[in-house]
């Protein structure tokens, strides 16, 4: 979001759970756009919470995931939210080799990447 929209809106990126270390190919496919990942940390919704984050405070959930989607949907109760799935490609455990694995990790990566521009418009930072 950052690279395509810059400081436009806040973005906290939150799953199920906490998997703190971000994964080898994903930084190498969002470093072929520019996209710096390699000090990027994910945490838990209840992590959030637990930190002093603001549920309350974000106006979407973006759900990569149908686990994701149900967390998220749960907030719903609390916090006035609106939350979007986005169904796509889970590269993890796909592809024989790196060059295949790293295949799969572009196409999950491009998915994200359409459906940020479908929902959010063209870039409005020059150097996408």
């Amino acid at each position: 979001m950052k690279k395509f929209y810059g400081q436009t809106a806040y973005v906290q990126s939150a799953g199920v759970y906490n998997d703190m270390e971000i994964d080898g190919f994903s930084v190498a496919v969002c470093a072929e756009l520019g996209i710096e990942l390699e000090r990027h940390r994910s945490r838990s919704f209840d992590e959030m919470e637990e930190w002093g984050d603001d549920l309350s405070g974000f106006d979407l959930v973006v759900a990569l995931s149908p686990a994701s989607q149900r967390r998220a949907l749960e907030l719903t109760r609390f916090f006035h939210l609106d939350v979007e799935y986005w169904p796509i490609l889970d590269p993890t455990g796909l592809g024989e080799g790196r060059e295949a694995k790293l295949a799969s990790y572009r196409e999950a990566r491009d998915q994200i990447k359409a459906r940020m521009l479908a929902r959010f418009g063209p870039p409005t930072q020059e150097d996408t």
